[in-house]
């Protein structure tokens, strides 16, 4: 059957009839549309559309076929095809998202399993060799000591009070691990983000700052956090994060605790605190359990102090306040670069 089928790549914001198709094909399947999926490649036999696989950047999402059509070869092909568009658009490392009841096909598609909600959703990628030789390079990076440390932070950007939290955990641990997530998507790049937290870090011992990598709060383990303005919390990206870090980073570099900021502001990470508790201490793993630190945020006149409000005190012009919330280098920085809009 798959040879009647003819295969292609849309734009589903741009073609408004054939996004509707493709929701409506999801909803058969009882998978939900995303908005972040910039390509779908389509299957089609004569006027219907029968399959469908989206890509949003190296993540491969909703990939759905409908209920009369099923079978291997189909199924194959389409996969076939979203990942030749993969390629085509550079990408080699790619994710996956299912369910996890369709584990053992994509694995015959050449995809691993790396973590998995039961029940609910399983995260994949392309490669045997990719998180097992990741966590041996951190290896490499493991400190002795019997409280061991970790902090990961965007730091969008760096404020007084992630200085304030990194000094604090420093402080009770025998070594700390501190990673600064790596997706371009903030309103600050990464290697400016980075460059800040380096400097405002460099005079705190017992501490090894690491590049943030695509296992760890990114797009692909995480995805929600970087639409979190829009209101979107999803509870199995975010176990699927925290499992990650609990089953291979951890272990890697031997950490103990986890460190974080209360959070008054955001909801979505507000949220992901909340449920790094169950995720990290309470749920069923092989690993063992990572005890959660969360630490109240340090305050300048009484109110905490928060990278969204530095960004919404640039937009407003007051480079007054925002002196009072970050550190020399995080202002030159700003002042340097004109962020005041």
């Amino acid at each position: 059957m798959s040879d009647e089928i003819v295969f292609y790549t849309t734009d589903p914001h741009a073609n408004v009839a054939e996004g509707a198709e493709i929701r409506q094909l999801l909803a058969q399947c009882d998978l939900d549309f995303e908005e972040s999926i910039g390509q779908f490649v389509l299957g089609r036999h004569g006027r219907s559309l029968v399959a469908c696989a989206g890509l949003d950047g190296n993540i491969v999402k909703c990939v759905a076929t409908a209920p009369g059509y099923r079978g291997e070869s189909l199924s194959l092909k389409l996969m076939s095809e979203v990942i030749h568009l993969a390629l085509e658009c550079g990408h080699l490392h790619l994710f996956l998202y299912t369910h996890p009841k369709n584990v053992s096909f994509f694995e015959g598609c050449g995809f691993y399993e790396l973590a998995e909600v039961p029940g609910y959703v399983s995260l994949m990628e392309n490669t045997p060799v990719g998180i097992k030789g990741y966590c041996g390079r951190l290896q490499k990076k493991r400190e002795p000591g019997a409280k061991i440390g970790c902090i990961v932070m965007n730091a969008n950007p760096f404020t007084l009070g992630h200085q304030y939290l990194v000094r604090l955990a420093a402080s009770q641990c025998d070594w700390l691990h501190l990673f600064v997530v790596r997706e371009d998507v903030s309103r600050f790049s990464y290697r400016d983000r980075f460059a800040l937290v380096q400097s405002g870090v460099a005079d705190i011992p017992g501490l090894t700052l690491h590049h943030g990598s695509e296992y760890m709060v990114s797009r692909a383990t995480f995805p929600d956090y970087f639409f979190k303005e829009k209101g979107i919390v999803g509870d199995c990206c975010t176990a699927i994060d925290l499992l990650l870090f609990r089953e291979y980073i951890a272990p890697a570099l031997g950490i103990t605790h986890r460190f974080v900021g209360t959070e008054p502001f955001c909801a979505t990470t507000r949220k992901y605190n909340n449920d790094m508790k169950h995720w990290l201490q309470a749920a069923d793993s092989d690993a063992v359990p990572v005890t959660v630190v969360e630490v109240p945020r340090t305050a300048c006149a009484g109110v905490p102090i928060s990278a969204s409000e530095v960004r919404r005190l640039l937009r407003a012009g007051d480079m007054a306040h925002v002196e009072s919330l970050v550190p020399r280098n995080t202002l030159n920085y700003l002042t340097h670069n004109d962020y005041v809009t």
